[in-house]
């Protein structure tokens, strides 16, 4: 058994959002054969709870309080200097300090980084010269700040901007320290070697899964529509993932306003639910008689298992969402933006259904609601692709090979 470092920007549970989801399934596949030191914040007062769970897994660890507000004021400072405003914002001496610790007192086989950010409490000293360090990126996240500036006035968008280039230096920099680094999609790992083309040969995807027995249809279970329902014809369409999130306020936000009326003009009685925690005021003031914004709620597979359709209209996205998976696991129809269908690997209009505009949805929702035959057949070919391309066994299992002893480096 071997000893690993695991550093990850946020506590790997409950995997309730899609970073949390990955974190915590790399987790476990870890800790099966190897001792795993793991160093984290906690940046929501309700994971607290949780604390015991992970320590029963991880009994070496350091967690540390992240308070968004604070970190947002405290990663402006970084303006003055040439580092990226997300390694400000995730910087913690007592953090820093454990993880010098652990690097110096334990013969620490491999560090494994989830999300960049956390590669900067790893000495370049540590890097591939010494310690094996493996990094998920998960996504090309500078991309992603780039891809925020569009949508947002100034100063934010000469903000994001500037985010997305010192970030990429910083991504750079890290890969060449990684031994290996891992991404989402061979998409988005393809996008890193044009960006990165010094660090092309130890770049490669490793894809999200999705847990289908626990993501799984059952008859027993009642319908959440049920009492909130104002007629029996209630058509329950269904948006689900963490509602503070941007991409994701994005999101429903357009759909509200540019897909919602004409899909009521057609169907009266369809009501938009907007399932997931932490909603943003701008999510809130979209709640109305055709839109539920449920918070968050103990279980979202009932939400799913009975939605007419599932809905991911995201316009900001990197690489596979599992909110995605997760509603095809439990057999329902999906539409979703292209760019979200063309980075899963499955069969559109057969498995699941892809929209660019606001016609495209409203036409592919529409013909699903029509056609319930066809909307059963699409979510049981659907559920078929995730138990068969969709393990996180079959995945994450890529990694070992690189969790070899310095010894041998």
């Amino acid at each position: 058994m071997g000893k690993l470092l695991y550093l990850v920007h946020r506590l790997p549970y409950p995997p309730n959002k899609g970073d949390k989801v990955r974190s915590y399934h790399l987790l476990k596949h870890l800790a099966q054969n190897h001792q795993v030191f793991l160093g984290t914040f906690i940046d929501d007062p309700a994971d607290e709870v949780y604390v015991p769970l992970v320590q029963d897994i991880c009994p070496h660890h350091y967690i540390a309080r992240l308070h968004p507000r604070f970190a947002k004021l405290r990663s402006l400072t970084a303006l003055l200097t040439p580092q990226p405003l997300s390694l400000r914002y995730y910087q913690n001496a007592g953090l820093q300090a454990w993880v010098n610790n652990t690097l110096a007192n334990h013969d620490i086989d491999a560090i494994v980084i989830f999300s960049s950010v956390m590669a900067q409490y790893v000495d370049a000293t540590h890097g591939s010269n010494k310690v094996p360090m493996l990094v998920d990126f998960v996504d090309v996240d500078s991309v992603k700040w780039t891809q925020y500036a569009p949508q947002h006035r100034w100063p934010l968008s000469w903000l994001y901007q500037l985010e997305g280039r010192r970030l990429l230096a910083f991504e750079r920099t890290t890969a060449l320290q990684a031994r290996h680094s891992f991404f989402v999609t061979d998409n988005e790992a393809a996008l890193f070697r044009q960006l990165a083309p010094e660090s092309a040969d130890s770049v490669e995807a490793i894809s999200n899964g999705v847990d289908a027995d626990y993501f799984s249809p059952d008859s027993a279970r009642s319908s959440p529509f049920a009492q909130q329902a104002t007629t029996a014809a209630q058509i329950p369409v269904v948006f689900s993932g963490a509602m503070d999130y941007w991409p994701n306020i994005d999101a429903v936000s357009w759909f509200v306003a540019e897909a919602l009326p004409d899909l009521l003009k057609h169907w009266p009685t369809l009501c938009f639910y907007i399932v997931g925690r932490s909603p943003a005021p701008a999510v809130m003031a979209l709640a109305s008689p055709a839109v539920v914004v449920t918070g968050t709620v103990p279980d979202v597979r009932p939400y799913l298992q009975h939605a007419a359709v599932v809905v991911a209209p995201l316009r900001v996205s990197r690489g596979i969402q599992n909110k995605i998976l997760e509603a095809m696991a439990m057999a329902r129809p999906v539409v979703a933006s292209t760019s979200c269908v063309e980075a899963i690997n499955a069969h559109a209009d057969r498995e699941l259904m892809a929209a660019t505009s606001a016609s495209d949805f409203i036409a592919q929702i529409g013909s699903l609601l029509r056609d319930p035959l066809r909307s059963t057949e699409m979510g049981q070919a659907g559920r078929q692709r995730v138990l068969q391309h969709y393990s996180w066994s079959a995945h994450l299992s890529k990694i070992d090979r690189h969790l070899y002893p310095k010894a041998s480096a």
